[in-house]
């Protein structure tokens, strides 16, 4: 950094005194110079709708067939904010400049040093040349932005061509794959600045696309599909997002609308750890969402989150709203790594909530036991983004992560994200907070544990209970954060609402939701000869390939299983919401059979609630719940198989955290510590009687014999009604 002796021009001040010099004055936004930076951006493709900070106000941008450019993580109206907030010396806008500026790697000095192989991983790894060059092309791409100086805008270019006329290997052992999302998403970013610049030729252009497709694009590809040749749970989250985050980028830069949406499929729906529902695996109250990596160490956890955070911006860009997605999952998760990262008012690390979770390896299946803060406290650059997209656009509000953009303000470059999210990503305070939404409910042994997302600028909530969502309705609490109450109605069904106060008084409440605290009838098939739902809620089934009807217990019908693919599939949807259920069948199974299924309810084999009548360990019937493949499995055991030759009555329970099993109403196993309720799961899709999720595998043959009368609750029956339901069943 200069000192304050330099003799140059002041153009900006420096917090020290200093002033920036070797900079040509034009350079700088200081004054008239805005204009012509205007003029320039607005030939840079993309919208140019509204100036600067426009897009607090509006929504989204529309998804279309075509791509927005520039649109990868810096879009037209964003860089006219960067600009107009460091010409008129903002904060924190200008202490982002500073720290873009005065970065060793942002000098526009113009060599490069490409290779032909990078390696990553193994013996004579080299790929550190790369990530020095691929950095520089970044930040030089930034700071030509910002300033219109094309001394930066020249030097990036002879990066970009120079690594894509050499490079032709990128190699290594596993950690390769790592490069190819990391480094392919990095390399796009940068390009995706350049993209218009009128010394970049249009060949030039073309032959970075080609390469960004044959050499990193293949690769992110491939891992997502075959994992390196290992099981699928092998690998942790940021495997996966690493190369969500190269695919989505490289489609945007490319133009390839079918990678843009292979990226965002695979984040919605994929079936390794990085997608949405297995990056945050377990939801606990006040919307902390527990990160995949937590356990493992926060390094780790605050690269998924930066990762994360780049899919769901790029995907926002063009259209496509990822970070509302599932109840704005990558909020749960930010809160929660967030919280890890900083400490209370006496300096403590604070005590998080943490379910042991699966180590993600096939091989062991073994359950950690780790804390969720394991590791030492790690403040990446990576929470603005996050932090602005929340609450100064979306108006809710995000109390850890604002405590740790407070932290790590104004934010650096990171190793492997792109950083200087202070500079980029910051935006004025939102007029007024959004209303509080996302309410959910938990209900567990009489509990109502509510939880909802809260209001950017908001100083406390009150909670409202009624007797219908028209009300009347009633204050029950009013708290600060964590936005969680737990109330206790009494047996009923009951609707909440909860509003904000702000200092311009309370907002509107959020929609009213309904919530049953007593054991309700959800699907009722007494699969007699129909696979009708009698219970009035249309949970009809559908008899799939030779499944038939035969000969019940008592004279009745009964719904026949030949073990050679029939079953019976129910609707979408399945127990995803509830945690206190209940759910009974009479089962007449005709042999043994290894890894048979009574009932699967899942959406893939990574994610499901299954029963077993006689599980290969222990060849006892099982039930078992995973959201990570079978070796995240939280079960129950019986105490024996389930007979063959007769009709057979079962029964499943949990409340709170005992879950228990009945065989013909006698009490055959219990587990007072689990933890994984079909809520953590979610709504499923593939939801079957006879059929496993992992069928198609020799271990997993279609269930042969006869079911009926299926029975589905919310709530926990007791011991008792378990035993009359089975008499009645018995008597019918």
């Amino acid at each position: 950094m200069p000192s304050s002796s330099d003799s140059s021009p002041t153009l900006l001040p420096q917090p020290n005194g200093a002033t920036l010099s070797g900079v040509p004055r034009r350079a700088l936004l200081g004054g008239a110079g805005l204009a012509p930076l205007v003029a320039l951006f607005g030939g840079c493709g993309g919208s140019d709708e509204g100036a600067a900070g426009s897009e607090l106000s509006r929504s989204r941008p529309q998804a279309s067939n075509a791509f927005a450019h520039p649109g990868l993580l810096h879009t037209v109206d964003d860089f006219r904010r960067m600009s107009a907030k460091v010409d008129a010396k903002e904060q924190p806008w200008l202490d982002g400049w500073y720290k873009l500026f005065y970065d060793d790697l942002a000098k526009p000095e113009k060599w490069a040093n490409p290779q032909e192989t990078i390696r990553r991983g193994g013996d004579g790894q080299n790929y550190a040349t790369m990530l020095l060059d691929m950095r520089r092309a970044y930040r030089l791409a930034m700071c030509w932005k910002i300033t219109g100086d094309e001394r930066y805008a020249d030097v990036a270019v002879h990066i970009l061509n120079a690594w894509s006329q050499k490079m032709k290997t990128l190699t290594g052992n596993a950690d390769r794959f790592l490069a190819s999302g990391l480094y392919g998403y990095q390399w796009a970013n940068a390009a995706e600045i350049m993209r218009d610049y009128p010394g970049w030729q249009r060949a030039d252009v073309e032959r970075f696309k080609n390469w960004l497709i044959e050499i990193y694009y293949p690769m992110c590809h491939g891992f997502l599909d075959h994992h390196n040749g290992a099981d699928i749970t092998n690998y942790y989250a940021n495997w996966d997002l690493a190369n969500i985050t190269g695919i989505i980028a490289i489609g945007i830069f490319c133009g390839r609308r079918d990678l843009f949406e292979e990226a965002v499929a695979y984040y919605k729906t994929g079936r390794g750890n990085g997608a949405a529902p297995r990056n945050v695996f377990y939801v606990h109250p006040g919307h902390l969402g527990q990160w995949q990596e937590s356990g493992r160490d926060q390094g780790h956890a605050t690269l998924g989150i930066a990762l994360a955070g780049s899919i769901c911006e790029m995907a926002w860009n063009q259209g496509e709203d990822l970070y509302g997605f599932m109840n704005n999952r990558l909020l749960a998760g930010a809160e929660y790594v967030a919280q890890s990262n900083v400490a209370d008012a006496q300096g403590n690390r604070i005590v998080q909530p943490f379910v042991p979770c699966s180590r993600f390896n096939s091989a062991s299946g073994h359950l950690e036991t780790m804390t969720a803060v394991a590791g030492g406290i790690v403040l990446r650059s990576c929470w603005e983004l996050v932090y602005h997209h929340y609450v100064n656009r979306r108006g809710l509000s995000a109390p850890w992560v604002e405590r740790i953009v407070q932290r790590t303000r104004p934010e650096a470059g990171d190793g492997d994200s792109a950083g200087f999210g202070t500079l980029a990503f910051s935006r004025d305070p939102i007029a007024a907070g959004a209303a509080p939404s996302g309410l959910v409910a938990e209900v567990a042994k009489g509990r109502v544990i509510l939880s909802w997302w809260g209001s950017a600028h908001a100083t406390r909530y009150v909670v409202k209970r009624g007797p219908s969502a028209a009300g009347p309705f009633t204050q029950i609490a009013e708290v600060t954060d964590p936005r969680t109450v737990t109330d206790q109605p009494g047996v009923g069904v009951w609707h909440y609402t909860v509003t904000s106060v702000t200092a311009r008084g309370e907002t509107r409440s959020s929609s009213p939701l309904r919530v049953s605290n007593a054991v309700e009838l959800l699907a009722h098939l007494p699969l007699d000869g129909a696979a009708q739902d009698t219970s009035g809620r249309g949970q009809h089934g559908q008899l799939v390939w030779d499944a038939g009807w035969g000969e019940g217990h008592k004279g009745g019908k009964a719904l026949v299983l030949n073990g050679k693919g029939a079953h019976l599939a129910l609707p979408a949807g399945g127990l995803g919401g509830l945690h206190d259920f209940s759910l009974c069948i009479w089962a007449f199974w005709d042999e043994v059979q290894t890894h048979a299924r009574i009932f699967d309810f899942g959406n893939d084999e990574m994610a499901y609630l299954a029963m077993d009548p006689r599980y290969h360990v222990g060849k006892q019937l099982r039930f078992m719940v995973t959201s990570s493949r079978w070796p995240g499995e939280w079960a129950v055991t019986a105490d024996s198989a389930l007979p063959t030759g007769r009709w057979v009555h079962i029964a499943l329970t949990l409340v709170d955290r005992v879950c228990s099993v009945y065989i013909d109403g006698r009490l055959a196993g219990s587990r007072d510590d689990f933890a994984l309720a079909p809520l953590q799961i979610g709504p499923t899709a593939r939801n079957w009687l006879g059929r496993s999720q992992y069928s198609g595998t020799p271990d997993d043959p279609h269930f042969k014999g006869r079911m009926a009368d299926l029975r589905i609750y919310s709530g926990a029956l007791t011991a008792a009604q378990v035993a009359d339901i089975a008499d009645i069943a018995e008597r019918s």
